[in-house]
């Protein structure tokens, strides 16, 4: 008999949810409401699908360079999700347009510099 897929809590910290906020905002300001939430519909999924396969994102090669591999990301190119597993949740700290300068906002936002 099949055991049942062990799933995980997904959690997005409140700056991930300003993000999706943010890029809501713009889309819908400077592209359309359609496309605002489309998009936002496919981060969503994007979000719930590490629920049950966290462990298939790859490390931000950002963070690799610094030897750091506590992080993953995902993506809805051009947008990236990185996360982080902690036991049996999945905690999502960014969503950003991936041709944004991820140096900084990494180092900003998850390292604190």
């Amino acid at each position: 008999m099949a055991r049942p897929p062990v799933t995980f809590e997904v959690l997005l910290t409140q700056g991930a949810e300003q993000d999706l906020e943010s890029l809501y905002g713009y889309i819908a300001e400077f592209d359309s409401i359609a496309s605002a939430d489309h998009v936002l519909n496919q981060l969503l999924h994007v979000t719930q699908g590490l629920g049950l396969q966290p462990e298939r994102g790859s490390y931000p090669k950002e963070l690799l360079a610094l030897g750091i591999k506590e992080y993953r990301q995902t993506f809805f190119k051009p947008y990236r999700v990185i996360y982080r597993i902690n036991g049996s949740q999945v905690i999502i700290y960014l969503i950003v347009d991936g041709r944004r300068d991820m140096q900084t906002v990494l180092a900003h936002r998850l390292l604190g510099n």
